[in-house]
Parts: C-alpha cells; structure tokens; sequence
C-alpha cells in the first residue's frame, strides 16, 4: 500500500564511507591546530562583525539612559506642595 519513508527514492551513484566511533581521534591536533585556526579566523572577521555590535550596544545604552531620563519627575513642580 503505497511506498514507505524510507524506500520513496532510488539513489543511485552515492558512495558513502563510514568510520567506525572506535577508530576516530575526535580531538586530534585540537591543541597545535585548531587553537591557531580559530584565533585566525576570529582575527579575520573582527572587523566584519564588531562594528555592528558597538553601534547596537550603543544605541541600546543611549536608549535606555534617555528612557531613564524621560521617566524621571521634575523635583521644581512639587517644591510647592506643602
């Protein structure tokens, strides 16, 4: 009765390797590697991802200053209450 999920398409000339779990170094050169790897790509991209961040913290820390600001009462209205 109709086609089950795994058997909806034939693919064919896909060759797929597999590795058994016990034969892989999952953290193989992480130390002299990929440390220097990551700290060139951090490098490379500051300058692509930094700017918009300050611009965002900056605008966000002026709007809440000016909320703060705009919320406060004027103590000179209520200096003639009593």
């Amino acid at each position: 009765m109709g086609l089950h999920f795994g058997d909806l398409a034939k693919v064919r000339h896909v060759v797929t390797f597999y590795l058994s779990p016990f034969e892989q170094r999952a953290f193989a050169n992480a130390l002299s590697k990929g440390i220097p790897n990551t700290w060139r790509r951090i490098s490379s991209n500051v300058l692509t991802v930094a700017p918009p961040f300050i611009v965002a913290y900056l605008t966000y820390s002026w709007g809440t200053k000016e909320n703060l600001r705009l919320k406060r009462k004027d103590p000179a209205m209520y200096a003639n209450d009593e």
